[in-house]
């Protein structure tokens, strides 16, 4: 399914970024879109302290679904 990416949906990370200290896998927020295919995502903890802001390109999200398409 071909889902275009758009600000406040939930994304995970397709690749890892060693230099952030991010793993694959992990979830955020995309907040704003900088460029076409560039995004603005914001990861946060538990108790909500954003741990780390990047843009990453659509290639490294994969974005996630709660409910039937």
């Amino acid at each position: 399914m071909n889902h275009e990416i758009r600000v406040l949906d939930v994304v995970a990370l397709t690749k890892d970024i060693p230099d952030r200290g991010l793993l694959r896998g992990q979830v955020g927020t995309v907040v704003e879109s900088l460029d076409q295919g560039v995004f603005e995502v914001e990861f946060v903890d538990n108790v909500g302290k954003t741990y780390a802001m990047l843009p990453l390109k659509s290639s490294q999200l994969l974005v996630l679904h709660y409910q039937p398409a």
